[in-house]
């Protein structure tokens, strides 16, 4: 047995070691994907080809080949390799890997990447742990995450590191992994006499969206449960991947960044009145596990800022669909939630009552908090009489068209406009008695 660079841990033999382990690329030339990266003349490659080793952080969704290139990076560059998960390991750890990584390059003048898979999970105090062994140049860190580093790693860190941003792998890249590891005869699983039709590595790929770990874990599973003939062969077709594959995983977080990126599709979906697309990342959210209370929510906030008064049915609908969701649950609400999304999409849109209040809250929270008017304070006291509280008022229904010559506003803010109809649905004729009233007060 093998054992690890720095500890004593054997190393599982191939046979029990997982397809997608097994098939990890050991040079840049198995590399799949992320050619922005390190295809010829990019950055990254550049970096390693001319042995400049920096402390860099690889973000970018699970199964793209995070760990996988820091260990090519040091592979490529002749550097020692020390890593751990974030998820088993403290600062303890990290301070006797570190110890042992100084030790090697004292002892043999070789640099140490350190890698740190899913480092978004630990927290400043030990994410601090880094800084003095990276400027001491005791290390070379290389961090993994799923989440934006702008939010799970902290300030001092991210200057220090370089974030390379890592993308889903594309339908055909994952489809020629798979097709690798059907013909690796040391590695793979050429001993199984595999035949794999087109269209079942592509529905496989398209199954494991991006994820190349996920591509090769469902192929070492389904080859494993195929039939054997005479001859010892095995055909995996479309028909039979379906059987053994009843449905696919979606890529999403509730808590991570997709989650914040598909509720952002479908919102400006609806804005742009796009109902096809948002009646898609509807379906993306709903299908992959999210509340749909928390897009019910959603919707009804969208119906006010972006709708408003240009059709307020809008809002209507929406704490209809609230209702209705909270009352059915998944799957049944969800036509409910499409029903409005589809009108929302339709419906004219109007940001001015959203534009209004946020006008509104910024003159309340930067000027003086002027007094309320006299005449708009009521009396119900002889003191407050005695002080002019509610003299003058007028009662809005005893006037002509029920509109009193008298402003509402604090005298320092006398004349503000805050709420601007546009012209599309309900708001002109808004505006047109907005604007009647207006003409009866001067």
């Amino acid at each position: 047995m093998t054992r690890s660079l720095f500890g004593d841990d054997p190393v599982a033999p191939l046979s029990s070691t997982p397809l997608a382990e097994r098939m990890r690329p050991r040079s840049l030339d198995e590399y799949v994907g992320q050619d922005h990266l390190v295809g010829p003349g990019q950055p990254l490659r550049r970096a390693i080809d001319a042995g400049a080793l920096h402390s860099l952080i690889l973000w970018g969704p699970p199964g793209t080949g995070k760990t996988t290139l820091a260990r090519v990076i040091a592979a490529a560059s002749g550097a020692e390799f020390a890593g751990f998960s974030a998820v088993t390991s403290g600062i303890k750890e990290i301070k006797e890997v570190i110890s042992r990584a100084d030790y090697a390059r004292r002892q043999s003048g070789r640099r140490t990447i350190f890698f740190v898979d899913e480092i978004h999970r630990f927290n400043k105090a030990q994410q601090d742990a880094f800084l003095p062994h990276i400027e001491s140049g005791a290390v070379v860190l290389i961090g993994a995450t799923t989440e934006n580093p702008s939010f799970e790693v902290n300030s001092a860190l991210l200057s220090r590191s370089k974030v390379y941003v890592l993308q889903p792998l594309a339908l055909d890249r994952v489809v020629a992994i798979l097709e690798r590891a059907l013909v690796d005869a040391e590695r793979g699983l050429a001993a199984l006499l595999v035949t794999a039709e087109p269209e079942a590595l592509t529905s496989l790929a398209r199954y494991a969206n991006g994820d190349a770990r996920v591509a090769l874990n469902l192929l070492e599973q389904v080859t494993a449960s195929l039939a054997v003939d005479q001859r010892g062969h095995r055909v995996l077709d479309a028909a039979t991947l379906a059987a053994l594959i009843e449905r696919r995983a979606l890529l999403y977080d509730k808590t991570g960044d997709e989650h914040y990126n598909i509720i952002s599709a479908l919102h400006k979906s609806i804005r742009n009145s796009d109902a096809d697309a948002a009646v898609y990342w509807l379906a993306r959210m709903l299908e992959a596990g999210e509340d749909p209370m928390y897009v019910a929510r959603r919707l009804v906030r969208f119906a006010s800022e972006d709708i408003g008064n240009a059709d307020p049915r809008a809002l209507q609908l929406a704490i209809a669909a609230k209702d209705a969701t909270h009352f059915l649950g998944m799957p049944e609400c969800n036509a409910a939630l499409a029903q409005l999304v589809i009108y929302l999409a339709a419906s004219p849109k109007s940001n001015a009552a959203y534009v209004a209040y946020t006008s509104a809250a910024k003159d309340a929270l930067q000027h003086e908090a002027a007094p309320v008017p006299l005449h708009l304070r009521n009396a119900p006291t002889a003191l407050m009489k005695s002080l002019d509280f509610g003299k003058d008022y007028k009662y809005s229904h005893d006037e002509p068209d029920a509109v009193a010559d008298m402003s509402c506003l604090p005298e320092s803010l006398a004349g503000r406009r805050y709420y601007k109809p546009t012209e599309r649905g309900l708001e002109p004729k808004l505006r047109d008695a907005l604007d009647r009233a207006r003409r009866r007060k001067t």
